[in-house]
């Protein structure tokens, strides 16, 4: 083997590598697709053991079950979000430090919560320790 064609080859892979999903973000689909592609491609003469067949039903149906309750959860804590703006427009929060006061004009939901904008256009996150008045 040459060494510009180990380099080249080794470029290709981490290539290849960066463009797949880490580890921790497979997700559901993901999990069939690999599922699928083992059941496809078992030898016959050698079948799957009908105890890990149902091991991974199982698991698909445990994963399936996840996403389906984190999908549930976003929506009940975007919910409880929205239920907070009522009370905060037109009061006055400061952070946990002090550091930010303000009244508060508006409000924004992101993925972590809910996002407190100030008269001054000025953004405070709502959580742990920020006081409302």
């Amino acid at each position: 083997m040459e060494v510009g064609s180990a380099t080249a080859s080794t470029a290709a892979e981490a290539d290849a590598s960066s463009k797949l999903p880490s580890r921790s973000s497979l997700d559901y689909d993901a999990f069939l697709r690999l599922l699928i592609a083992q059941m496809q491609n078992q030898d016959p003469t050698d079948p799957m053991d009908s105890a890990q067949y149902v091991a991974q039903l199982a698991t698909f149906s445990s994963v399936e079950q996840a996403v389906k309750t984190n999908a549930k959860l976003d929506a009940l804590m975007t919910a409880l979000s929205l239920s907070q703006a009522d009370g905060i427009i037109g009061r006055t929060v400061s952070s946990a430090d002090g550091g930010t006061t303000g009244q508060v004009t508006g409000l924004r939901i992101v993925s972590a919560g809910a996002v407190a904008v100030l008269a001054d256009g000025r953004e405070l996150p709502l959580g742990p320790g920020v006081t409302v008045t």
